[in-house]
């Protein structure tokens, strides 16, 4: 939608990423990252690892693991339909 299409637009004009028509199918754009974009997508992936580690950091397996059974079972309550 605009939305996608605004964040590509500001995206290409900041040289992280290029955009071209498929030439089988011109309704469709091929977006690909530039090499600036590559770096960035790499260094934003390393904040976020280190960021979980940071997270996670002092808490056994066994309890983030139980953590996650609690919030899957949260989710299927919230998507239940209402009686």
């Amino acid at each position: 939608g605009a939305t996608l299409t605004h964040h590509l637009n500001a995206m290409e004009t900041q040289g992280l990423l290029t955009r071209r028509r498929d030439p089988e199918n011109r309704r469709v754009h091929q977006v690909a990252l530039t090499e600036l974009g590559e770096a960035l997508f790499e260094k934003l992936r390393l904040a976020a690892v280190d960021f979980d580690k940071r997270l996670r950091a002092g808490i056994p397996e066994d309890r983030l693991a139980e953590f996650a059974e609690v919030l899957a079972m949260l989710r299927r309550n919230a998507e239940a339909p209402q009686s």
